[in-house]
């Protein structure tokens, strides 16, 4: 037996557009949201967690389907071919009505302008007291021109006016204090934002329409791109197959953010992402064409059969209690089961808000671009599996994931306390965090189907995903409720909550951890769940 991994590079090559796909969206959307629509934290919260509210129930029904598929070019590629083109157009459609959202904000505000007019390190109280008369004068002409009504004014300053001036009443501004100014503006910004909106809404109506078709698009194929990989290899060397894939789901995300650096659009807002969605819809489109040049399913299929046939590698084996579930488990395998996943849940409700907000914070509260630190974590991640691996074989999962999560806790904590001052110091945070974030990815899903019994391995697989997506459904919503209620500082306070209840969680664990068995090549230390 031995691996074909060019077949299966190629066989990877969607799950690669998969992840250039996401890291963008991740990246991008979010600000679009805020800064060019004006909707705020939670409302944006709201819609970027529409993706996986849409992969809980569309997942799962696309690959059943799929497995019912018949077709010259198999079960799995007319989704992929189909999801690819349509997700593809619609994220390059998006461009124009970004583009069209821009013009309006130059043509018709001067919120451009008054956002980089604040870019600056450190603001004197002189200077702050400007800013608020010149955001008062512009609200009163407002009301006065029937833009807004009074009682919008009266909300701006319970709001947004009387707390700014209540903060530099003290002639000893603090850095705290004005990041809390910045927030303040930020938000008027936004709102100025959304009352262009309101008043010609068609832009935001045509992006919101695009915008579900290219998820819908996205939630069709996602299955049947993952099922295709053990479609075409045999089960014993699945292990290596997944490493190739998942590698490739790394390097697509480092893609996306490479292109977003080059193009510059990684720091400031209100920057024209047209070059970003068109690049990425255009690269996933030439390497589908790749994918179905290299990769012709039926006959990979016909191979795998025969394969197995050789090798003897029947299902008989493997047809055990299908009707199997969580109560046949003993009560202490069941417990640790319950604690594991909800330590998946709390650690996923931290980190998913800051990877969903990080573009949005990044830039408004520490001046930095938010590519930079991603690539950072990605790449040191990439680095850290193959001696991860290695450790947990040597002292076990549990505590290699007790290891990973401290490392997060620490990680996220720190964040809270850097100023634009000491902003580089986020580069190093986050190439820590990308190993924490490695440690734990790479043990917590098999410590999940460790407790599993032949044929009932997708039943547990399942409750992983149940839960690491209820997370990601509720933490972009809830952690904008926070932001808009404290300000965007309150981002990282929040994810090193949630992180450290699952350092709690996961120390009842007592099931889950595997007699140590050697890797047959360094290779296998890639296998992990990439979700």
């Amino acid at each position: 037996m031995k691996l074909n991994a060019k077949k299966v590079f190629y066989v990877g090559l969607a799950f690669f557009l998969i992840s250039m796909f996401w890291q963008t969206y991740d990246s991008v959307i979010t600000k679009i949201l805020i800064d060019k629509f004006g909707l705020n934290q939670t409302w944006s919260g709201v819609v970027m967690a529409l993706d996986n509210v849409l992969a809980l129930f569309l997942l799962p029904l696309f690959g059943s389907l799929s497995d019912k598929n018949q077709s010259k070019r198999g079960r799995r590629t007319p989704y992929i071919i189909v999801g690819t083109i349509v997700a593809a157009f619609a994220f390059v459609a998006l461009s124009y009505t970004d583009y069209a959202q821009s013009l309006k904000i130059e043509s018709d505000t001067t919120i451009e302008a008054d956002y980089h007019s604040i870019q600056v390190a450190d603001l004197t109280v002189t200077d702050w007291q400007s800013i608020i008369s010149v955001m008062d004068n512009e609200r009163t002409a407002a009301v006065d021109s029937g833009l807004i009504t009074p009682a919008d004014y009266t909300t701006f300053t319970n709001d947004v006016y009387s707390p700014m001036n209540t903060l530099i009443s003290d002639s000893n501004v603090s850095s705290a204090d004005t990041d809390q100014l910045k927030d303040y503006y930020y938000s008027y910004l936004s709102g100025r934002a959304w009352e262009l909106t309101t008043h010609n809404p068609s832009t935001f109506i045509v992006f919101a329409i695009l915008l579900f078709i290219a998820l819908l698009a996205m939630a069709t194929f996602r299955s049947p791109a993952v099922a295709l990989m053990p479609d075409v290899v045999i089960k014993p060397l699945r292990s290596k197959a997944n490493a190739i894939i998942n590698l490739l789901g790394t390097f697509g995300g480092i893609l996306s953010i490479v292109i977003l650096t080059l193009f510059g659009l990684n720091k400031l807002s209100y920057v024209n992402y047209a070059p970003a969605f068109i690049t990425v819809g255009i690269l996933m489109l030439v390497f589908l064409a790749i994918f179905l040049w290299k990769v012709k399913e039926p006959k990979l299929v016909a191979q795998r059969e025969a394969d197995d046939i050789k090798y003897g590698l029947t299902e008989e084996n493997e047809a055990v209690s299908l009707h199997e579930s969580m109560e046949d488990l003993s009560k202490e395998k069941r417990r640790s089961l319950f604690l594991i996943l909800i330590s998946v849940f709390l650690w996923f409700i931290g980190y998913n808000a800051v990877t969903t907000k990080l573009s949005d914070y990044a830039p408004k509260v520490l001046n930095l671009g938010y590519a930079t630190p991603i690539l950072i974590a990605q790449g040191a991640a990439l680095l850290a599996f193959v001696p991860i691996g290695i450790i947990a074989t040597k002292i076990g999962r549990k505590k290699t994931i007790l290891i990973g999560i401290t490392i997060l806790t620490i990680c996220f904590g720190s964040v809270y306390f850097l100023s634009v001052e000491t902003a580089g110091f986020m580069y190093v945070i986050f190439a820590l965090t990308g190993i924490g974030w490695a440690t734990i990815n790479v043990n917590s899903y098999p410590m999940v189907v460790e407790l599993s019994k032949g044929s009932n391995v997708g039943k547990y697989t399942g409750y992983y995903y149940t839960f690491s997506m209820a997370a990601q459904i509720l933490t972009p919503i809830l952690s904008g409720i926070l932001m808009d209620q404290f300000s965007r500082k309150i981002l990282f306070p929040y994810a090193t909550l949630f992180v450290a209840l699952a350092f709690i969680t996961m120390l009842f664990v007592k099931h889950g951890d595997a007699a140590v068995i050697k890797k047959d090549s360094v290779l296998e230390n890639f296998d992990v769940d990439m979700d």
